[in-house]
């Protein structure tokens, strides 16, 4: 599926007043459910691999793989059995090692109808992102990835922060703004530490107000922090305007995997044979 048919698809749904449904997929059998269940995006990153081996999602962050190059290896399992829906790929903007106009053009051979800019240094704070910004590490580089993603005729729905970000991806000509709210709450390997629930409609209301000042066509998604189940998500989108939707990652794989294998083994332990 290529960025106009997935755009369209996207605006039609929206458009319709529908909920836009982005889900990140770790293995081949999480992207077959997201897209059985229905979802419009499906998105792969390096994060998603560890998220399923049960590692915090902050294992995308550190030097435990060539983030890229996992992106690759895992489209292997997930492209050939995502009939229907768009996938995008997340991009480690910041990579030193690779040319990205070759990369994104090697991701759009392989069927990635988009990029996403994952891992980010948006998730990384303090004096430690302060000097990744002075190295020439920073976000620079991942807006400049999707604007080259962009241009390259690829969807694309970057994660931003804050309202300079979304100003700044949206100039670029970004398709979605991603509003993230901090790693995800909840479950065995959740956050612990995150803004209320109330702290980020409003912050994924000035996120959304900033981006559309820019590109009034943008589609702004709410994701992350204490927005891990349906309800939540359904709270932010009801107290918020111009926000078509939610996308998850760990809330999408990780929470219902927990839930439902938990559930699962503790009734087969209830079980009781004939001679017991």
């Amino acid at each position: 599926m290529n960025r106009d048919e997935a755009l369209a698809r996207l605006r039609r749904v929206a458009g319709a007043g529908e909920t836009v449904i982005g889900a990140g997929a770790g293995t081949g059998l999480s992207a077959k459910c997201a897209e059985a269940g229905g979802s419009d995006l499906i998105i792969i990153y390096n994060s998603g691999r560890y998220r399923m081996a049960g590692r915090g999602s902050l294992a995308g962050l550190l030097p435990y793989g060539d983030a890229n190059a996992i992106v690759v290896d895992m489209a292997r399992e997930v492209l050939p059995v995502v009939r229907d829906t768009p996938v995008l790929a997340g991009v480690c903007g910041t990579d030193p090692f690779r040319r990205m106009e070759v990369f994104l053009a090697e991701l759009k051979s392989l069927g990635f109808a988009g990029v996403q800019n994952f891992p980010t240094v948006g998730l990384i704070d303090g004096t430690f992102r302060a000097n990744l910004e002075e190295t020439g590490m920073g976000f620079d580089l991942e807006v400049a990835m999707v604007r080259q993603a962009r241009e390259m005729d690829l969807l694309t729905a970057p994660y931003v922060f804050d309202t300079d970000q979304a100003r700044r991806m949206a100039e670029v000509g970004a398709d979605v703004v991603v509003a993230h709210m901090g790693l995800t709450t909840s479950g065995t390997i959740g956050a612990q530490s995150a803004l209320t629930l109330e702290e980020s409609v409003r912050r994924v209301q000035e996120i959304a107000d900033a981006a559309r000042e820019v590109s009034p066509e943008v589609l702004v998604l709410c994701h992350g922090g204490p927005i891990a189940e349906p309800d939540d998500a359904g709270h932010v989108l009801a107290n918020t305007r111009g926000v078509s939707g939610f996308f998850g990652a760990s809330s999408m794989e990780r929470l219902p995997t927990e839930t439902a294998m938990t559930q699962t083994m503790r009734r087969y332990k209830e079980l009781r044979s004939a001679s017991g």
